[in-house]
């Protein structure tokens, strides 16, 4: 038995400014891994291409990794990328295979394609018409058909934080072996709701995904092959943005289209509870202040989360509104993760550990989709400490997976020690911390530029949590998103 088993991941945010070359698919610039070299990179990590691999290898199955591409969420792909991805996957699907098992991500927007992993998966059945094929995705794809009329087995994460990618990987790559092996007829049905779930109340840890993703757990428990539920990802402006599901039966086109419908009607039943409402910043500032005077002694940080600013949601990761806020309010025995300024981190490189600089930080790029200008911050302080910022996770999320901050310098502005970094890297695991030196769970304050990824490593040391409204093109606030190629009439954007 021969498998291609391929990646390409891309969480898409249209209104982001980062670009989104080939480079951005390998950790250290170039181009992704492929062969040989992609299966080291991944194996024995928490990735759903390593539990293929995994199940591959344990089945005696010969093994082609034409190419393994992820890149943290940017603005839309360009077309040279996809082409150099898509191009090695249905190249190697056309030399010869018995199965595909594609660990993608689910809402990649190209510059050409609105659905990016429907189009490949175009593509690899027109080169073999007949191929079984798996795919692990993301619990924010935004599920258009091709995706389904093309796929055999679709198995989405079940957490968010995403701490089961490998187990996903698993509950796909199983089912089509089952299907390989004759002892399964894997039977898909999938469906949207017209309902677009605010990011920040799609965590798995909350009412409403918590049950919706049970109940999708409880389904595969009972003979369903797999059950998911798709919670999309809103900062794209296309039309199947939004809430799916998807369920595979072993050859019951009737059940997979009845479970699918209970878990969308279940969706839309709780369409309300997705729904979130910030608060002003200032009145976040006070009570982040109220709980850390109140917190106990040697009790962990109090948790800012920069949530309009998330690179893991395709945000700059430059933006300054919270951190500005933090140094008007003179909060100290505080770290903050991390400021993407390569500029900056060249100048504190040259000035050197211990020297004190006074430079603009942040705020070099443009937000012209929401029309903003980017607003650098004028900071002084003293340069602690530069490193290589590579480092390996240790989960639970990503496990084990390389990650690279680029050339990293921590800034300490007597009260706040800024995390500088040239490359995106959302922190959501404690070894982007122990990297630069910083203990969080000594802190006082410990801002985050993250969503919800954070609980995944980082949850467990915080003491309380205070979200923080800050700017970025990761907004909740679908008014200044301007959405206008979204399918309407569309929840909560239309009183549905």
């Amino acid at each position: 038995m021969k498998l291609v088993i391929a990646q390409m991941k891309h969480e898409t945010n249209t209104f982001s400014p980062v670009p989104t070359p080939l480079a951005r698919f390998a950790r250290n610039g170039g181009a992704p891994p492929e062969g040989d070299a992609a299966i080291a990179a991944y194996r024995g990590t928490g990735s759903a291409i390593a539990a293929f691999i995994e199940l591959a290898e344990a089945a005696g199955a010969s093994v082609t990794v034409p190419i393994a591409a992820s890149a943290w969420p940017s603005g839309p792909v360009h077309d040279t990328a996809f082409e150099h991805i898509a191009s090695r996957i249905v190249e190697a699907v056309a030399a010869g295979c018995d199965g595909v098992l594609l660990d993608l991500h689910g809402a990649m927007v190209t510059e050409r394609f609105d659905d990016g992993e429907g189009e490949l998966l175009r593509r690899i059945r027109a080169a073999a018409p007949g191929i079984p094929i798996g795919v692990a995705l993301d619990m924010h794809t935004n599920l258009y058909d091709a995706m389904g009329e093309h796929a055999d087995v679709l198995a989405g994460y079940q957490t968010y934080p995403h701490v089961d990618m490998h187990e996903t990987g698993l509950r796909a790559g199983r089912a089509l072996l089952a299907q390989l092996g004759g002892r399964a007829r894997p039977t898909m049905a999938w469906g949207r709701q017209p309902m677009l779930p605010h990011v920040m109340r799609q965590g798995t840890d909350d009412s409403p995904n918590r049950e919706l993703q049970a109940r999708c757990r409880e389904m595969e428990a009972q003979g369903a092959l797999c059950a998911s539920v798709f919670v999309g990802f809103p900062n794209a402006d296309i039309e199947y943005g939004g809430l799916s599901a998807v369920v595979v039966t072993d050859n019951d086109a009737a059940l997979a289209r009845r479970l699918c419908d209970e878990l969308l009607e279940r969706a839309w039943s709780a369409r309300a509870q997705f729904v979130y409402r910030p608060e002003p910043l200032a009145q976040s500032m006070a009570r982040a202040q109220s709980l850390a005077a109140a917190r106990p002694a040697g009790a962990g940080p109090v948790v800012l989360l920069d949530h309009s600013d998330n690179c893991a949601s395709g945000g700059t990761m430059d933006t300054m509104t919270v951190l500005g806020a933090m140094l008007d309010a003179g909060l100290r025995d505080a770290a903050a993760f991390a400021v993407f300024d390569p500029a900056a981190v060249r100048q504190l490189i040259a000035a050197g550990v211990g020297a004190q600089v006074t430079l603009p930080l942040g705020g070099k790029l443009d937000m012209p989709a929401l029309h903003l200008k980017g607003e650098p911050r004028t900071v002084s302080g003293r340069v602690r400490l530069i490193c290589d910022g590579g480092y390996r996770n240790l989960g639970p999320m990503g496990r084990g997976e390389a990650n690279s901050m680029g050339p990293t310098v921590v800034l300490d502005t007597g009260g706040v020690e800024i995390v500088v970094i040239s490359n995106h890297v959302e922190p959501h695991d404690l070894a982007a911390f122990t990297a630069v030196g910083i203990d969080p769970r000594r802190k006082q304050y410990l801002m985050l530029k993250s969503r919800v990824h954070w609980r995944a490593g980082l949850k467990a040391l915080a003491n309380a949590v205070v979200e923080c409204n800050g700017s970025g093109v990761c907004t909740s606030d679908y008014a200044a998103l301007g959405l206008r190629r979204v399918r309407r009439p569309i929840y909560p954007l239309d009183a549905l």
